[in-house]
């Protein structure tokens, strides 16, 4: 299991599209996503989870993978959320 506190500066329209596409890129990864943000704890392949965030532009969250492609799947998130690739 790895963690990584991640500084959001997503360049796109923060509708429902960035966090969307971000629960499609999360459900591409074997291992187990989470979210936590504040005192809440979501699992990043869950649409309506990652909606009740409400996370905007600037907001510090830290990303939990665990399985056998947790490197892999925390630099993808890392890279979109910090560049909005």
């Amino acid at each position: 299991m790895i963690s990584k506190s991640i500084n959001i500066h997503v360049t796109e329209n923060k509708e429902e599209r960035p966090v969307a596409f971000l629960v499609k890129m999360a459900s591409q990864f074997e291992s187990k996503i989470l979210i936590e943000a504040g005192s809440k704890r979501i699992n990043g392949k869950s649409i309506m989870g990652m909606m009740s965030l409400g996370l905007d532009d600037l907001d510090n969250i830290t990303v939990v993978a665990d399985g056998a492609d947790e490197e892999t799947a925390i630099s993808a998130i890392e890279e979109y959320l910090t560049k909005g690739a």
